[in-house]
């Protein structure tokens, strides 16, 4: 019978494999939001930030450095520390980057691009959803 210790390493270890899985490519698409500039962003084919503000695509920049790098260290911390409420912490940054793709999952649809990225952002949303699930899991009084 697995313990509830050796369950929550369990599950904060294939929570880390997911988050492993994007974390580099929310790590490297947060730093070129957030050092590019407009027209940078249209050599990209972005599309989108055309018309979005410079401010808007900093923070999303943003949002997603602190959900790439949240969602590796705070599992980490949790393990080291034993203090299992700091997983909470990479709960919200896994949810958060699995939020981000859904707003991009809509942009992308509304702009009639969903041909062209939905399978990357497809590809992106479910290690984050896999990630957050198996944090929250520790977190949650397991009962079994």
């Amino acid at each position: 019978m697995i313990t509830n210790t050796a369950l929550s390493i369990i599950l904060t270890l294939v929570g880390l494999v997911a988050s492993a899985l994007v974390a580099k490519t929310y790590f490297n698409a947060g730093k070129f939001k957030l050092t590019g500039d407009k027209p940078a962003f249209a050599a990209a084919q972005f599309g989108w930030a055309e018309k979005t503000p410079l401010g808007a695509i900093r923070v999303l920049g943003l949002l997603e450095i602190l959900g790439a790098v949240g969602s590796i260290i705070a599992p980490i911390a949790a393990l080291i520390t034993g203090q299992v409420f700091i997983q909470l912490l990479g709960v919200a940054a896994a949810a958060g980057l699995a939020l981000v793709m859904v707003a991009a999952m809509i942009l992308h649809q509304a702009r009639g691009e969903s041909k062209y990225t939905f399978k990357m952002n497809f590809k992106l949303f479910w290690p984050a959803v896999v990630a957050a699930v198996a944090y929250a899991l520790v977190v949650l009084p397991l009962q079994f």
